[in-house]
């Protein structure tokens, strides 16, 4: 009896490593390194007809990341998240604001949809099965994951992911909120960045608008650390990082 309960508890442990790896691997199509820069282009979509497009330039150190504002409306602005905290900088503003992940950059993109870039650090697997998912008539075989997050702070509480089982590509997700309302759908699209597979474009699309779609296309995703102070709000109010 003790035989078969080790036997259950190690299938299980073999289980949850291999899905963890799963989960680390497709993270890797959207980022790649934990020090990066990732420059991202936001189109709004309302019954197909593009309303606002704007860009940013996201800047990942571990779990930290800083979001440089690109576009004419909003230059000079820069968003920092440390540790599930946000903050929003303002040109010419001596004080950081303090946000949250869910307030909006633009149409249905949250701030936590481009700056928390990492399934595997902030979420825990909470079950796998193996499903079909049908994109554009198309079958996929693939894992469902269901993640639950780490922390009361992230973007999303509960997200199920749907994973290709030929080379771990993520191809759908579903984000809920605290309520155990269902937010919003992803789907995500391959495409080549600097020769490798990357996901290359992120569709939102808000389940109480149905008629708003949002876009955000990775356009470039490159190692680059920045040094330790540019993820610190009182330094970025003295800065102005143009450069970035």
């Amino acid at each position: 009896m003790l035989g078969l309960l080790c036997s259950i508890q190690a299938t299980a442990s073999d289980e949850q490593l291999e899905a963890s790896a799963m989960l680390r691997a497709a993270d890797s199509y959207r980022l790649g390194s934990d020090q990066a820069r990732v420059v991202t282009e936001v189109n709004e979509y309302q019954q197909q007809t593009l309303l606002n497009q704007r860009r940013y330039h996201v800047y990942i150190s571990g779990k930290n990341s800083l979001v440089m504002f690109k576009s004419a409306a909003e230059l000079g602005q820069k968003m920092l998240m440390l540790d599930q905290q946000y903050w929003l900088i303002m040109p010419r503003s001596s004080r950081p604001i303090r946000i949250t992940p869910m307030q909006k950059l633009l149409g249905q993109a949250s701030i936590g949809d481009i700056a928390t870039l990492t399934w595997h650090r902030d979420y825990d697997i909470t079950a796998i099965s193996a499903t079909e998912l049908m994109i554009d008539g198309k079958p996929y075989a693939c894992q469902q994951l269901t993640l639950n997050a780490k922390a009361d702070s992230n973007s999303y509480q509960r997200i199920t992911l749907w994973i290709s089982q030929q080379d771990n590509f993520p191809l759908q997700a579903a984000f809920y909120l605290t309520s155990g309302k269902l937010a919003k759908m992803a789907q995500f699209t391959a495409g080549e960045l600097n020769g490798e597979r990357r996901v290359v474009t992120m569709r939102l699309h808000d389940k109480l608008q149905p008629q708003k779609m949002t876009e955000v296309h990775y356009l470039d995703v490159s190692q680059q650390a920045l040094p330790a102070s540019y993820f610190n709000p009182a330094f970025l109010t003295r800065t102005t990082l143009e450069q970035l």
